[in-house]
């Protein structure tokens, strides 16, 4: 008894709190059943317990329902200190974001160069970025050039390359060159501040699920209280001697019977079991509200880049001319690149040596910013860029220019090359699409899922991607800030939206959407912001996802089913039907 009236009046308080509240403005919850029920079962062992021979006298069996009360309360208050530690984290993805800032700024003032904290960078200021570092806050380019690594915003993986009068974005990364920018936006005007909003204020404006067990016992516990009161009235009208006695333990009987064990622990056991099940699997869920609201949606959008596709550029087809053959091509290609640091260099590298192709020694290397690059192999002249490149040299680029711009329009990238002054082909670049993102789209199709692309590529491009991975609804051309809009706009039309995302620009979407699906290869930022993550890159796995949630929501009606059954059979023997 000592043991139960900690865990009844201290551990229990809250649910008494909650249920007074609810009192108070004259309605009634699951706390009020909880309250009632483990009060009357706390109740009556304490006063058999505490007074055996009056409660004899009265004719009240000498049992004892401490276990119950104790076991209700410490169940209940477990599934909600889990459910709270997970809503804890939801403030990791603000710290996330702001940790992708740049602490420190190389400013330039009155000629001389200094670091200044990030925060005392002013508009106009101008600011140098070297090759590796992050760009500290937004501006224009006023001399150099570089290749910037965008990806951690914009979620495109192909670098861009950027000179004077070109906007860079803070938090992004300087790749190549040197360059010098004049700061337009700062403090909360910036891309990044933006961005951090958006994730604020979509997280804070969803609405948590509502429990199936609680709009249930909006009608279930005052049904139940007007019951055992009307049971006890019954009994104390039309009940034989000794009436008060009947009365009360019948009034009892329906409270105790009905108190909410199945009903009331149903639904988080189910989720616990669920989301554990799901983890086996490599899905990790937030909490109840998205494992149950997973079941719901009927639209999935998927970002294009590093989602449904493999977020690093890789080489996707060689065009040779002039008689030289594929693998020599790769290999004065790859040969030249060695020197350079750019993306696309390196995946002419990666592709030479999964070929095994052994790379000459390179000479005479040399860079040109925006255009492409320029070695000596096997004293032979190797030009590797773009057409302007090309043009500089006086090399006419023949018949290649139309292949060119029919791979441009696959969402590939072309380089031009030419060996010893005449155009020797060209080696197209792209991100592609993962191997199971095909099979993925098809299953959730099959779950009755519209699916849908996002994207910041240009439409021919988005359309490419789309039809090889079989997907008919497309949004093309969006930026980074209208992610979350787009998903809005489908929810205006009266779907229930799933984002698939793995970018920080992916963030405000994810939080947006009813339920956010982040890849686990892709950011933290997006992972936190997200209802679901996948430890991998497949796509198949948020098929799994939904058939757990609805798997899980089917064994909680069930659960609940099975609470009424045995209360609509219990309680008329409780009232003392027998």
């Amino acid at each position: 008894m000592i043991a139960a009236t900690a865990v009844q009046f201290w551990a229990g308080a809250p649910i008494y709190q909650a249920a007074w509240a609810a009192a108070r403005h004259g309605g009634t919850n699951m706390n009020t059943l909880i309250a009632v029920g483990t009060s009357v079962a706390y109740g009556y062992s304490a006063f058999v317990t505490l007074w055996p021979r009056l409660s004899q006298t009265w004719g009240f069996p000498q049992h004892l329902y401490f276990e119950t009360a104790v076991i209700i309360i410490a169940l209940i208050l477990l599934g909600r200190w889990l459910e709270a530690r997970a809503k804890k984290q939801t403030s990791a993805a603000i710290k996330a974001l702001m940790g992708l800032q740049a602490k420190t700024a190389r400013v330039i003032r009155d000629g001389v160069e200094q670091d200044v904290p990030i925060q005392d960078v002013q508009v106009a200021d101008l600011i140098r970025v070297r090759p590796g570092e992050k760009v500290p806050v937004d501006g224009v380019i006023e001399e150099g050039r570089s290749a910037l690594d965008e990806s951690m915003l914009t979620g495109e993986s192909m670098p861009v390359d950027k000179g004077p009068g070109e906007q860079v974005i803070g938090a992004t990364l300087n790749k190549t060159g040197s360059f010098i920018f004049k700061a337009t936006k700062v403090g909360k005007d910036t891309t990044l501040a933006q961005i951090v909003r958006l994730v604020e204020q979509a997280q804070g404006s969803k609405a948590p699920m509502q429990r199936l067990a609680d709009r249930i016992s909006e009608v279930f516990v005052p049904a139940i209280l007007v019951l055992s009161a009307l049971t006890f009235v019954g009994w104390i009208i039309l009940g034989p001697e000794p009436r008060l006695t009947l009365a009360l333990q019948a009034a009892i009987a329906v409270l105790i019977i009905a108190c909410p064990c199945a009903l009331g622990l149903a639904t988080p056991t189910a989720i616990m079991v669920g989301t554990g099940k799901a983890a086996e699997h490599g899905i990790l869920i937030r909490g109840g509200e998205a494992l149950e609201g997973a079941r719901r949606i009927n639209t999935i959008v998927l970002d294009k880049t590093g989602t449904l596709t493999r977020g690093k550029p890789a080489v996707t087809q060689v065009v040779v001319t002039n008689g030289l053959a594929e693998q020599d091509l790769l290999r004065f290609a790859a040969a030249a690149e060695v020197g350079s640091e750019h993306p696309l260099g390196e995946a002419i590298l990666d592709r030479a040596r999964e070929l095994g192709i052994e790379l000459p020694k390179s000479e005479h290397f040399q860079a040109f910013a925006g255009k492409g690059i320029q070695a000596r192999i096997e004293g032979r002249e190797v030009l590797l860029g773009n057409a302007a490149l090309l043009s500089d040299y006086g090399i006419a680029v023949d018949g290649l220019g139309e292949q060119a711009e029919a791979l441009a329009r696959t969402g590939a990238t072309p380089m031009y090359v030419a060996v010893a002054d005449e155009p020797a082909g060209l080696i197209a670049v792209a991100d592609t699409l993962r191997p199971e993102s095909a099979l993925a789209v098809e299953q959730l199709k099959a779950l009755g899922l519209e699916v849908w692309m996002l994207t910041g590529d240009n439409r021919a491009t988005a359309q490419a991607i789309a039809r090889e991975a079989g997907i008919e609804h497309i949004l093309a051309e969006v930026l980074p800030d209208q992610k979350s809009d787009k998903i809005k706009s489908l929810q205006a039309d009266g779907k229930v939206v799933a984002m698939v995302g793995d970018g920080i620009n992916d963030a405000p979407a994810l939080a947006q959407a009813d339920l956010g699906i982040a890849i686990g290869t892709g950011t933290d930022v997006a992972m936190a912001a997200s209802d679901i993550t996948l430890i991998g890159a497949d796509l198949r796995s948020i098929v799994t996802g939904i058939g757990l949630s609805r798997k899980t929501v089917g064994v909680i009606k069930q659960g609940l089913f099975w609470a009424f059954a045995y209360n609509v059979v219990l309680i008329p023997v409780a009232m003392g039907l027998l």
